[in-house]
């Protein structure tokens, strides 16, 4: 199951084992259940503080194992074969349990074990969902830490059945002592604040007494981490508010175009930023989203007012809040979000295997994601608004190729259909004949590009006619003290490289903002001789 270089890593992180580690598994006659123990058994071999306990005749699910450890109350298990990106979360699954410290803020564990209840969680994931680790991984750790938690994560293209019988389209969905919790990418800090009512409150509270910042930084994608790292290594007193730490750099697969690393994953790239920032004397606030900006006034502060109800103030502010993923805007749309209607192809692709899928996009995103379904699902259909793809030659040589692939140009969708429980379909307008359509499926995939999160701007900032925040040559916007930086802005072409290279722009600016505005008047005898 595993190469050599493979059990080489893992055998080295095993020696940081500080306590057995029993591996329970669950298993019938089925080449899954085989696989499984073989990963297993490649697993034990390489501590002598790991034992493999097989059962066939109890009720879990099959193939599955649990993680525990002897006179520990851990109630963890994986249902299916972690493997592709849940490897890591097994092997720190296996660390924690095993008794290795997690490296997260000594105050967040703690509220997870404070916890009161009884905290059922279940998971659904698929292997090529780069969303779905961050939940498996928190789950999993507060699990260790506190025995009111189990976690299960189910491997959603292993168990169908229950995919079926749940409605679960779109991972990671989590479900908590059997209802829906939540669905898509949560940090430990998310689920815990969710669980604990209270926290939001407390942290709203502790907010409110923080002094006045030289720069804060509004939004924690790369042009904000850019930026924070550049104020801060200027020793000024440096801040970031962020709805969550990385961005939109979190829902992006694969990385091949940041110069100097030929290749890293979104999740990976999101997490370093962070450790990088974190490194400097920076107030690293998260889960925080910014509801209005107020110009500076008499005190020479600008103010950030939160959704909390707390505010920031600051000596100068870099905005780098981003963007998301741009949605159709038609009827149905909402109603069957993540039952149906999904926006990350590699995430949620493996749920719809054996399906007709639509792709509403003919850019490279997708034309990319038409190609990637093809390989899953039985029949995509991607429609394009304009009379022609826009895609790269290359990508649409490789689509036009495929099989099961049908392209329908000059196409405006009108509406996504539904049973009420699911999609059904969509209908969509032929933009030059001007009839409708309406087509048979069970999944629309939506690609046609981002739109900025600057709507709590307008009426403050001047805005582009597209949202995105007008600035100049050095990042300054229409707002004396106020920069901007990243996919958030005028700048073309949004790319994390070029978003990086902005917030460190915006953080010079704002630096160089500061030293003029703070300058002592001139004495007269200095007027004078000027």
């Amino acid at each position: 199951m595993l190469d050599n270089d493979l059990k080489g890593q893992l055998k080295a992180y095993l020696e940081r084992l500080q306590r057995p580690v029993a591996i329970v598994a669950s298993v019938d006659d089925g080449d899954s259940s085989k696989e499984m123990l073989e990963l297993l058994e490649d697993i034990r071999a390489q501590s002598s503080l790991i034992s493999v306990e097989v059962r066939r005749d109890d009720a879990e699910r099959k193939p599955s194992f649990a993680l525990t450890s002897p006179g520990q109350d851990i109630q963890l298990r994986f249902a299916g074969l972690p493997m592709g990106h849940e490897f890591t979360s097994l092997v720190l699954a296996l660390l924690q349990v095993g008794g290795h410290p997690s490296k997260a803020a000594p105050e967040l564990l703690e509220q997870v074990r404070g916890l009161d209840g009884e905290f059922r969680f279940e998971t659904y994931y698929s292997l090529s969902c780069q969303n779905c680790p961050d939940v498996v991984q928190a789950l999993n750790l507060a699990a260790v830490l506190n025995p009111n938690i189990s976690h299960v994560a189910i491997d959603g293209a292993l168990f169908q059945d229950e995919v079926e019988a749940r409605q679960v389209m779109s991972v990671p969905s989590i479900f908590l002592n059997g209802e829906l919790f939540d669905q898509g990418r949560m940090s430990l800090e998310q689920i815990v604040a969710k669980l604990d009512t209270g926290a939001a409150q407390r942290e709203a509270a502790k907010i409110a007494t923080k002094d006045a910042f030289d720069v804060l930084v509004v939004g924690g994608g790369p042009a904000g981490a850019a930026a924070a790292v550049y104020a801060a290594r200027k020793g000024i007193r440096t801040g970031v508010a962020a709805e969550r730490f990385g961005g939109q750099v979190l829902d992006t697969m694969a990385i091949e175009n940041f110069i100097s690393v030929p290749h890293t994953e979104g999740p990976k790239l999101a997490a370093q930023l962070e450790q990088h920032v974190r490194e400097y004397d920076v107030d690293v606030m998260n889960l925080q989203k910014a509801t209005a900006l107020v110009p500076a006034g008499a005190d020479g502060l600008v103010e950030v007012k939160l959704e909390s109800g707390a505010s920031l103030k600051s000596k100068t502010v870099v905005l780098s809040t981003g963007a998301r993923w741009r949605q159709m805007g038609v009827p149905g749309e909402d109603q069957y979000r993540n039952k149906g209607v999904a926006y990350c192809p590699h995430c949620d692709g493996p749920l719809f295997k054996g399906k007709r899928v639509a792709v509403i996009g003919g850019g490279n995103s997708g034309v990319e994601a038409a190609i990637d379904l093809a390989g899953i699902v039985s029949h995509v259909t991607l429609f394009e608004f304009d009379s022609k793809l826009r895609a790269d030659e290359v990508l649409q040589r490789k689509l036009r190729s495929l099989a099961n692939v049908r392209i329908i140009t000059s196409a405006q969708t009108t509406e996504v259909l539904g049973d009420g429980q699911k999609v059904t379909g969509l209908v969509y307008r032929d933009r030059v004949g001007g009839d409708s359509h309406r087509v048979e499926l069970e999944g629309i995939f939506v690609q046609i590009g981002l739109l900025p999160n600057t709507e709590w701007l307008k009426g403050t900032v001047e805005l582009s006619p597209r949202g995105e925040i007008v600035v100049d040559d050095r990042g300054q916007t229409s707002v004396p003290g106020v920069f901007a930086a990243g996919d958030c802005t005028t700048v073309p072409y949004k790319q994390i490289v070029i978003a990086m290279g902005e917030g460190s722009k915006a953080a010079l600016a704002a630096f160089d903002h500061l030293i003029r505005t703070s300058a002592p008047a001139p004495t007269p005898v200095e007027a004078h001789a000027a």
